[in-house]
């Protein structure tokens, strides 16, 4: 059986820079709403979101910066760059095409 993690590797990127598309978010915000959108079906591991966040501001996608929040707690947020959206407009045209594709296959 394939998992849904097999099938997501290689997209990660480009769910968390959707979500920083609608707003700037912190990881722990940033699963939560993984989670919700998914039904519960895809949860990234804090080691893989920190590695992911790592990548996406090595190549300039997003950027970071801390918040004071609530009880006077500073969390690490983080932003799309215009870089970022490129990227991200680029990978949902590839995406819309294979998976276009791929419906053929396996209609």
């Amino acid at each position: 059986m394939i998992l849904i993690g097999d099938l997501i590797r290689g997209h990660t990127e480009a769910i968390i820079l959707s979500i920083l598309d609608k707003e700037d978010s912190y990881g722990y915000k940033i699963n939560r709403t993984i989670e919700e959108i998914s039904q519960g079906e895809l949860l990234l591991t804090e080691a893989t979101m920190y590695s992911v966040f790592k990548r996406l501001e090595k190549n300039e996608y997003i950027q970071s910066y801390w918040q004071e929040g609530i009880n006077h707690v500073n969390r690490k947020y983080y932003a799309i760059t215009p870089q970022g959206r490129l990227y991200l407009n680029e990978h949902k045209h590839s995406w819309h095409k294979l998976s276009k594709i791929l419906n053929e296959f396996l209609k």
